[in-house]
């Protein structure tokens, strides 16, 4: 009898993962065979799956969703073959490979930033999410969580759970942490103490605002060395001199920073030391009537103050620089400067003995020869004025005398007399150490020429040169 009238009962089956099932071939014919296909595949015997009655039983148990396909039953005898229609196996499963996952994806995420979180899992049908974070549930649900305008208190440790409302089962994502970062902001140093003297103890301390700040020192725009003096405490906080010295001068710099953002702020120190090294600068050894001029130097921060004593008694004034116009030799002695430091309150004094040396009687100064060359050469330019004078005088007489005998118009100038001129005589030596120019020690006087004109007629006056000279040519 010809096979026919092959069916597969149940027609179809709804699943669950783990659970088994059964599928019975009947098809009318005799000395009918079984064959289970799968696809396109044959079926065969295994741990999970048993075929039994002869073939016409199909069981599968522990079923996964990769049992889940259509199934058919071909039968055949010796002078036929025919197939069932399929039968279509769904298997519901999961949910699996649940797992969750952030965009942009970063490792750190400044506040204020838009964050998406998005929950995914293998399952049939589809699972519902729900969302936790630091183990809390949250309202919200859904495959995505948003998280707008971020802030600081919302860091955490994120998952999901995936529910199977077919299986009844769930299954949570491995959490994924979100760090969320505060700006640095308000970054500020300050110091232990508003002064700072060398040998003392000084912590600068650096202060932020901001998550996560990481602290890095610099001085003068280099790294800072540290030393035994010069020490950061753990966190690159507190920076500590411990005994401070005026080498540790300068602008420091604290420069803060996390993954997301940076800042940094600036510390001028200033080391207040001293005074030391004080000196006087100035001659020993001076001339009376000589300047006294003497100058006080120390190294000091703030610049000192300098106060001058002679001989232990106070002299007025607290400039560095000490002058006295014509010293005299009272002012012989041991002059001593103090220094003082207001802000360290220490002092430092340096001396100097000056001796004032009297003057020498028989010396003359730069400015006694400077009086005594100008002098002489008054008296020379008079006494050669004067020569002259009389020489013009006397030529002019016996021009006049000529003209008279040979009958010429002319003034008789006879009667004008004219005296000798006396010049006077300086003598000039050199003292004994040829460093000083004198007059002679005799007095010695200057007599001026003198002319004397007698019997002058009144309302008039002698030739001049030119008209003389005039006289003397008509006569040549």
């Amino acid at each position: 009898v010809p096979v026919s009238s092959v069916t597969v009962t149940p027609q179809s089956a709804d699943l669950v993962e783990f659970s088994s099932f059964s599928l019975t071939c009947s098809s009318s014919g005799s000395s009918l065979s079984f064959i289970w296909m799968n696809s396109s595949s044959e079926v065969t015997a295994s741990d999970r799956v048993h075929i039994t009655d002869g073939g016409s039983t199909l069981t599968v148990v522990d079923v996964t969703h990769y049992d889940e396909q259509s199934y058919r039953c071909r039968v055949f005898n010796p002078v036929s073959e025919d197939i069932s229609d399929p039968v279509n196996i769904a298997v519901s499963y999961g949910p699996e490979n649940t797992k969750i996952s952030a965009s942009p994806p970063q490792e750190f995420y400044e506040e204020g930033s838009d964050i998406t979180l998005s929950c995914s899992a293998d399952s049939k049908p589809s699972a519902q999410f729900t969302w936790f974070v630091n183990g809390t549930k949250l309202p919200d649900s859904g495959p995505e969580l948003t998280l707008r305008n971020i802030q600081f208190s919302q860091r955490g440790d994120y998952s999901c759970q995936a529910f199977n409302s077919k299986t009844l089962t769930n299954e949570t994502s491995p959490s994924l942490s979100i760090s969320v970062l505060q700006k640095i902001s308000g970054v500020s140093i300050k110091a232990s103490t508003e002064r700072v003297i060398e040998g003392s103890s000084v912590s600068l301390t650096c202060e932020t605002s901001g998550s996560s700040p990481s602290r890095t020192w610099k001085k003068d725009g280099s790294d800072l060395n540290l030393s035994e003096n010069v020490t950061l405490s753990e966190d690159n906080t507190v920076l500590t001199f411990i005994a401070v010295k005026k080498e540790n001068s300068g602008e420091y710099v604290c420069l803060v920073s996390n993954p997301v953002s940076s800042s940094e702020a600036k510390i001028t120190v200033i080391v207040n030391y001293g005074p030391e090294n004080i000196q006087i600068e100035g001659k020993d050894a001076i001339n009376e009537n000589d300047q006294i001029k003497l100058i006080c130097s120390a190294e000091s921060t703030p610049s000192a103050t300098f106060t001058w004593t002679l001989n232990g008694s106070e002299i007025i004034g607290s400039s560095a620089e000490f002058l006295r116009e014509n010293a005299q030799s009272s002012d012989s002695g041991t002059y001593t400067c103090e220094a003082n430091n207001t802000v360290t309150e220490k002092q430092a004094t340096a001396t100097l003995e000056l001796h004032v040396q009297p003057g020498s009687s028989s010396g003359c100064s730069a400015g006694c020869i400077s009086g005594i060359v100008i002098a002489v050469v008054v008296v020379v330019a008079a006494g050669a004025g004067g020569g002259y004078y009389v020489y013009r005088s006397k030529s002019s007489k016996r021009s006049s005398n000529r003209d008279n005998r040979r009958g010429r118009d002319g003034r008789d100038n006879t009667s004008y007399a004219a005296e000798d001129v006396n010049y006077a005589d300086i003598k000039f030596s050199k003292n004994k150490n040829n460093t000083t120019l004198q007059m002679d020690s005799e007095n010695v006087s200057s007599n001026y020429a003198q002319i004397r004109v007698n019997n002058q007629p009144a309302g008039t006056q002698p030739p001049n040169y030119d008209a003389h000279m005039q006289r003397v040519n008509r006569q040549a």
